[in-house]
């Protein structure tokens, strides 16, 4: 059974008077596997914010499914979104999203926190993921004694620490310069090996060579898909130039 169905997903804005109608998502459709690891890729207007969005519950759609472990996030109230988000989603951003007036650890325990969990439970949860991040000693820092590097850690460790059922990730490596890219990049992956699912949105043809898959959207729905199987990233970096390549050229694409 998939984790996640997104089925025939569909969003229309309009303004208020219900003209200028614009289909950023055209009855959408994929589903992902538990332990997948895919990146989603697209020009700029191609719906895949938008996606990400629904996908983390922030927006909801026109029409369609969103099933994460046969539950319907759509139809979720918004007197119970939340709680659903702390407790299924893990979320690492393109800019932290940190809390400056709190340490490194305090950011991390947020999501449990909110959550009303104990204290003693929250520091033996933390612990081994702040070792394998590398962010042990820098857990009573502040966000803004570290390096950027040091931030995405301690993002992708509150992202971990309520074992979430997903990660979505947004441009993960857009503020990275490229020793923490790859830091992070190699980091994904030890957690996807581990078994922990990442969808991840990114312009970055680097980052998205390191995924098992990659999707392209393109006006809406999926142009495009590839597996990286047994190939190198090497070899999946020569594969998405070219696909996005036809992507752009406006160009049926064939396999």
């Amino acid at each position: 059974m998939s984790l996640l169905q997104v089925q025939e997903l569909k969003k229309v804005y309009s303004n208020r008077f219900g003209k200028n109608k614009l289909e950023a998502l055209a009855n959408l459709s994929f589903s992902v596997e538990s332990g997948e690891y895919i990146a989603i890729m697209g020009e700029s207007g191609s719906g895949k914010t938008t996606l990400l969005n629904i996908l983390a519950a922030l927006d909801r759609p026109t029409n369609g499914k969103v099933l994460l472990n046969d539950q319907d996030i759509v139809q979720i109230s918004e007197k119970d979104i939340s709680k659903f988000r702390r407790e299924n989603l893990g979320f690492v951003f393109q800019d932290f999203n940190l809390l400056d007036t709190f340490s490194l650890k305090d950011n991390i325990f947020l999501p449990l926190v909110l959550s009303g969990k104990k204290h003693e439970m929250m520091e033996e949860k933390l612990k081994p993921i702040a070792e394998k991040l590398g962010i042990l000693e820098l857990l009573e820092k502040f966000p803004y004694e570290v390096s950027g590097g040091q931030k995405q850690r301690a993002a992708v460790a509150r992202a971990l620490i309520a074992s979430p059922a997903l990660v979505l990730a947004d441009e993960p490596t857009g503020a990275l310069d490229s020793k923490s890219t790859n830091e992070l990049l190699t980091l994904f992956n030890q957690i996807n090996d581990e078994g922990q699912t990442i969808l991840m949105v990114t312009h970055s043809i680097e980052a998205a060579s390191h995924a098992k898959r990659v999707l392209f959207i393109k006006d809406g729905n999926v142009f495009h898909e590839l597996y990286k199987g047994e190939e190198s990233s090497e070899q999946m970096f020569q594969k998405i130039s070219q696909t996005l390549t036809v992507l752009s050229a406006g160009e049926d694409y064939y396999a």
